[in-house]
């Protein structure tokens, strides 16, 4: 189980890196929604290794075996390593990649926010924000964030696919 743990979650934690860098360098012009999107797409796509890895050791493994328990442990070892490289990914970012990133988030936010609301609500809004900027100005609370966030959507489709995927030997193939 170890071994697969091990080989599926560094696929995973590979292709969400890959796909974050690329995202965030390549789709650096684009909006904020947009790349929020790409951000969970990115996150989906690399999680996809949960049901690979899953499958590969109920059919290669266990001989074609599956218990709920045990598939559920896989999931969430492979959603464990690629939970924790995005974290560590996102928090080089932060400090290295691109410092400013905080700065410049708030700034297009601001943006937004100026060009949709009225003025009451604007300078509401603000306020709000600027307190919202000294919370998340923590590069380890970013960290926790984003690992949070990827084991969460992990959790959940460890559980869809070690339900989809068990079975037992009394079970046909």
């Amino acid at each position: 189980m170890k071994p697969t743990i091990l080989k599926y979650g560094l696929y995973g934690a590979v292709t969400i890196c890959l796909l974050s860098l690329l995202a965030w360098f390549a789709g650096s012009d684009l909006d904020l929604s947009t790349q929020e999107l790409l951000g969970y797409a990115s996150m989906v796509a690399a999680l996809s290794f949960v049901y690979f890895g899953i499958r590969h050791f109920r059919d290669r493994l266990n001989s074609g075996m599956l218990s709920l328990g045990t598939g559920i442990r896989i999931g969430l070892g492979i959603s464990l390593i690629t939970a924790l490289a995005f974290g560590i990914l996102d928090l080089i970012y932060i400090l290295w990649i691109n410092p400013d990133f905080l700065d410049s988030y708030y700034a297009q936010v601001v943006a937004d926010l100026k060009s949709s609301l009225p003025e009451e609500e604007l300078a509401e809004r603000l306020r709000a924000m600027e307190a919202e900027k000294e919370f998340w100005s923590s590069p380890w609370l970013s960290f926790a964030v984003m690992f949070l966030t990827v084991f969460l959507i992990g959790v959940v489709i460890s559980l869809i696919s070690a339900l989809a995927l068990q079975r037992k030997a009394s079970q046909p193939l």
